[in-house]
């Protein structure tokens, strides 16, 4: 798993590829984000679209992250999820807990809102 952060308009974009299938670095994700909130960044774009694969270590990394940013009065989305990590979230029912976004450009939008 890799991952690469750019920021646009004040929010940090991290783009994960490979499996998040637990490990070290399925709790990097989480690591990262808590040094965003610690630099004072509010908004976090999660991209999966390269993430072919996810067990339950990795959305308990997210749903971490998404704690993290929510409990710093900030907030992450998550986009370009493919289809069988889109099926995952259904299955857990946490799709109703993510805002979840087709492109990145969407979830960048849905902030300016």
């Amino acid at each position: 798993m890799a991952i690469k952060e750019e920021m646009k308009a004040g929010v940090s974009i991290l783009e994960i590829k490979g499996k998040l299938m637990g490990g070290p670095e399925t709790t990097e994700i989480h690591s990262r984000v808590k040094e965003l909130v610690a630099n004072g960044v509010k908004k976090v774009v999660i991209d999966l679209g390269k993430v072919s694969w996810m067990n339950s270590t990795g959305l308990g990394a997210l749903m971490s992250s998404l704690t993290t940013m929510r409990n710093a009065q900030g907030d992450l989305k998550i986009a370009r999820a493919t289809d069988k990590v889109k099926s995952l979230f259904m299955v857990t029912k946490l799709i109703t807990i993510f805002d979840s976004h087709d492109t990145v450009e969407d979830a960048l939008q849905a902030f300016a809102e």
